[in-house]
């Protein structure tokens, strides 16, 4: 009986199972528990009889949804982020706007205006715009995220992808197709030849020394493709597999080289099926159109086992006498081809079980997804790294490995059963080093991801079976693969890639780290502006001015601070760039030193400008509504032109297009005429205390505001000219 049992243990070979006793050493391990059948698991073939000894949560399936249920999903880091900075602000702005109240009580003013002032400066310090402001970025960024075939269930998922700096990724079905392939074929003769292709069809070609092997047109290799061909039980019809993947390896080999119909050629008269103790199939056939001639025998199976039944070899369309040399030669070969992590088979045929003549060999592999290699090049530019954690075995690990460049000399395995002798400690110092995981089970990933947050990292991992469930759970990032998944993994899951494309991971990251900028964007902006309004208040309360801007004034300024303008920084389009850049610490505050400097320059040029204006008017030492219209639509202005330059922290206006964001076009277009219909519209006169403005005074003010961006522009330009120093120093210093 052949069970596969790839959804629970990761491993693409079906298991045989028999009725002989366990030894007691083995049986923590999944995949030699050969005496038990696992609920949920796919019988491939054969029949048997058993004893129910688990149901329900007392099953594998079971164990592992119980560890899944005791899992909690981490905090995400702008969870964290946010939370800290709402802390932050509150704390500042409620002291400062104490002060303020204070102060202007203790000068004599009206109890009762400075609370007016106070709560206006309240309303317009706290952004409350913000909460808003995350959610709508990230909703976008999951409806983006939904064109690129990709279901996000979590909303904050999307920006912790931008500081994943860890992908666990398992190996079958995640990385690999899940489906075996011949790469490899070694005739009897010694001659080599390739296999092009992926999959159960005929796309694909063999190749020896340069030239494409079709047909008949090479004997050693047509012998080894029919002898796969006619010993063989499996179909494959509209590229779909019916029967073993081995098997289905071996048919699809016969379609690349146009040899498919052999199957059909011969009458089978007998067939010695495949078991677990002899690991050979042979059957005995005789063609179709040469009934009267002497029937003839093929077989398949492991190398050690067929050589036993062969007596001759094949070379050159000659039949010689096997000798002990040439069976160390097949022997060393086969090891190698084991060692590259391949499985290999040996093929034979003859006219006695006993008088074989061996064909050669051939070397399958569970092969890389088409465009998986050039992903992992990508993230790992980007800093991230990627370790895979699987069931198979560690020659086929560390080849499938190699092959996508997660495995290169430096690099270092670990067995499930090294991982047993380690604690989290332990596991968390060897941990950066380690590669490749081998031989492991859904306890051993979920110690694996634990031991990568011990370290600080951000953790992602993908998978599609049920063994990964728990571990998608407890990882920062769980991804599960919509076609391959099982229901238990999708459930567990933070995001589904629909077409399970690892590549989708990548666009991904890209969308985190650009959904995070959009929010700097916007505490940038608000910031700024919430700071130049206490700023200007404080002063002219400590310096016993009248209050430059009244109650109305200020809480116009909030709605444009919240409102439209400050909005659309969210939807502002995702850097290309973007994913060059390195995954963000965790640990580091949405505030960074940069961020700090970039909005501390912005409310001093805000607060001077303005400052300016008001003691321009303020010549005859009598507020008028002309002087806070002034006052008021000066502030307005540079609003709108620090919100221009807030679109990116690193490249210029220009660069990045002046209306490459319309949302934003828009929103500051409409809160120019709102300005507009409160300084002219009588009504809104009235309201907000203002009066007209001639057409000379706009322009002096459009001048003096523009300086906001002008500055913004200059100091970009001053950081991406220090950025380059040293990375051209870096290269001179290589050289």
């Amino acid at each position: 009986m052949s069970i596969d049992e790839s959804s629970l243990t990761g491993e693409t070979s079906p298991c045989s199972k028999s009725t002989s006793p366990q030894p007691t050493s083995t049986n923590g391990d999944l995949t030699s528990r050969n005496n038990i059948a696992f609920m949920g698991t796919l019988v491939r073939c054969g029949r048997a009889k058993g004893i129910v000894i688990g149901t329900g949560e007392n099953s594998e399936f079971g164990e592992v949804f119980k560890m899944m249920q005791a899992e909690e999903a981490p905090k995400t880091p702008l969870q964290k982020s946010m939370d800290l900075l709402g802390k932050q602000l509150s704390l500042y702005s409620f002291g400062i706007i104490g002060v303020i109240m204070l102060v202007g009580w203790l000068q004599g003013k009206r109890i009762l205006d400075m609370f007016t002032i106070g709560v206006s400066l309240a309303v317009a310090a706290i952004p409350e715009g913000l909460p808003i402001v995350v959610t709508v970025t990230l909703a976008l960024g999951v409806m983006r995220m939904v064109k690129k075939r990709a279901i996000v269930k979590k909303l904050p998922i999307v920006e912790t992808l931008g500081c994943c700096n860890v992908i666990c990724s398992d190996k079958t079905g995640t990385l690999t197709k899940n489906e075996m392939t011949v790469t490899h074929i070694y005739t009897s003769d010694g001659q080599h030849a390739e296999v092009t292709g992926v999959g159960y069809n005929r796309h694909g070609e063999v190749v020896m020394d340069g030239e494409v092997i079709h047909g008949f047109s090479k004997s050693s290799i047509s012998k080894i493709v029919e002898a796969g061909c006619v010993c063989n039980d499996a179909v494959i019809r509209i590229d779909a597999l019916m029967g073993q993947p081995t098997e289905g390896a071996l048919i699809a080999l016969a379609m690349k080289m146009g040899l498919e119909g052999l199957q059909q050629d011969y009458i089978r008269r007998a067939e010695y099926p495949f078991t677990s103790e002899q690991k050979w199939m042979a059957v005995k056939c005789v063609h179709k159109t040469q009934q009267d001639k002497a029937e003839i025998y093929f077989m398949k199976g492991a190398h050690e086992q067929v050589i036993r039944f062969c007596s001759s070899y094949s070379s050159h369309s000659q039949t010689l006498p096997l000798t002990q040399q040439q069976k160390e030669l097949y022997q060393q070969e086969e090891k190698y081809m084991g060692t590259a992590g391949l499985r290999v088979l040996a093929l034979a045929s003859g006219p006695e079980l006993g008088q074989l003549t061996f064909l050669g060999l051939v070397g399958m592999i569970d092969p890389p997804k088409s465009g998986i290699k050039e992903a992992v090049a990508a993230l790992i530019k980007a800093g991230v790294e990627i370790k895979m954690v699987t069931g198979d075995s560690q020659e086929t690990a560390v080849a499938i490995a190699t092959r996508l460049g997660l495995y290169s000399k430096g690099s270092q395995t670990l067995s499930g059963e090294e991982l047993d002798s380690l604690d989290i400690q332990q596991l968390s110092q060897i941990v950066p080093k380690i590669a490749v995981f081998y031989r492991s089970s859904p306890r051993h990933k979920l110690k694996i991801i634990k031991s990568l947050q011990n370290n600080g990292a951000v953790v992602a991992m993908t998978g599609d079976g049920v063994n990964d469930a728990v571990a998608l759970k407890a990882a920062d990032i769980g991804v599960a693969m919509g076609q391959t998944g099982t229901d238990v993994c999708k459930e567990a899951a933070d995001m589904i890639l629909v077409d399970d494309d690892f590549k989708t991971i990548m666009s991904a990251i890209e969308e985190g780290k650009g959904i995070y900028n959009n929010i700097k964007n916007f505490v940038r902006f608000q910031l700024s502006t919430s700071i130049a309004a206490l700023t200007l208040i404080s002063l002219a309360t400590l310096m016993n001015f009248p209050n430059p801007l009244n109650a109305m004034q200020i809480l116009w300024i909030n709605i444009i601070m919240d409102g439209p303008p400050a909005q659309s920084l969210g939807v502002e389009p995702v850097d290309k760039d973007v994913i060059r850049q390195p995954p963000r610490n965790v640990t580091d505050s949405i505030l960074t030193r940069s961020l700090i400097v970039k909005i501390l320059v912005s409310s001093l040029t805000i607060v001077s400008g303005t400052l300016f204006v008001f003691w321009r008017e303020l010549q005859d030492n009598v507020i008028t509504p002309r002087d806070t219209t002034m006052t008021f639509t000066c502030f307005v202005f540079f609003d709108m032109f620090n919100a221009w330059s807030s679109r990116s922290q690193t490249k210029s206006v220009f660069e990045i297009g002046l209306c490459s964001n319309l949302m934003f076009c828009y929103a500051v277009l409409g809160s120019i005429m709102g300005q507009l219909l409160v300084i002219y519209f009588p009504p809104l006169q009235r309201v907000f205390q203002t009066e007209s403005l001639s057409v000379l005074d706009l322009l002096f003010l459009v001048g003096l505001t523009s300086s906001v961006c002008i500055v913004s522009e200059i100091m970009k330009s001053l950081e991406r000219r220090k950025e380059k120093i040293p990375k051209q120093s870096k290269s001179f210093l290589d050289v």
